[in-house]
């Protein structure tokens, strides 16, 4: 199931993060300003793009095969399949899953093509992640925050700077989570290779996109006064439960799946 929604302007004036990203996924749903952004990125950028995607298929996959059934994805990004419903209800059916993004090409592929399996639900949150309790109060016509949720931030937290303070967003979000619930995060780092990171980050800033790449230890924070699954703080590539291990490749990208004690 899908809810009816209005619809945003499209500004193709300007990049936008989510756009970018799925060129670099393969995607053809951008416009030449996300091009340009995109193209002058480094392979490095590409290759973290598919890495974030595969660590998403992963971890649905494990959290739906321990009995989790409720997911929130903030940030989603333009339909690529598999989706993380699909991922999702290919081991559970009844998997209820409420995807969040602001961009509003992402709301227009929404309708069209996040529909889930009919023994379950699948919603669509236009919204922004800096108004978290906006974003719960919405999702809640959906899930029930009574049982445990798995709330998924994939790819979003380094386009969130200090200033708008995403370690409080992410414990906003944590504190309405009832017990066993889980978190998935994903956080582009400036310690694996800085040279490459910041030549990343100037060419996001050209097109008026900042970008917060963070060390190990400041992406830790996040995980602050939670469980982290096994195997832990690692990079994408090193995140596997249960499933054949992926192929050893370098990654500037820090993930971790963690649970609300």
């Amino acid at each position: 199931m899908t809810t009816g929604m209005s619809r945003t302007p499209i500004d193709t004036g300007k990049p936008h993060s989510a756009r970018v990203y799925d060129w670099l996924l393969g995607g053809k749903d951008n416009y030449p300003v996300d091009q340009a952004v995109a193209e002058h990125l480094p392979a490095e950028a590409k290759i973290g793009a598919l890495q974030n995607r595969a660590f998403m298929s992963r971890a649905t996959a494990w959290l739906a095969g321990e009995g989790i059934g409720q997911f929130l994805d903030i940030g989603t990004g333009i339909p690529t399949a598999p989706n993380l419903h699909q991922t999702a209800q290919e081991i559970n059916p009844a998997a209820r899953v409420v995807y969040c993004d602001n961009d509003p090409i992402v709301l227009r592929h929404a309708e069209a093509l996040l529909i889930g399996r009919p023994e379950g639900a699948t919603d669509y949150v236009p919204a922004d992640v800096r108004e978290p309790e906006g974003i719960v109060k919405a999702a809640r016509r959906i899930l029930d925050f009574d049982r445990p949720v798995a709330v998924s931030l994939l790819g979003l937290l380094h386009f969130l700077p200090d200033e708008d303070d995403p370690h409080a967003i992410v414990r906003t979000l944590v504190s309405t989570l009832a017990p066993g619930s889980y978190v998935v995060l994903s956080q582009g780092a400036s310690d694996v290779n800085p040279e490459r990171g910041e030549q990343g980050a100037a060419e996001y800033r050209k097109g008026g996109i900042r970008l917060a790449l963070r060390t190990r230890d400041e992406f830790a924070r996040f995980l602050d006064g939670l469980d982290i699954v096994e195997p832990g703080l690692v990079t994408a590539p090193e995140w596997f439960r249960d499933t054949p291990a992926p192929r050893p490749e370098a990654s500037g990208l820090y993930v971790a799946v963690a649970r609300i004690p």
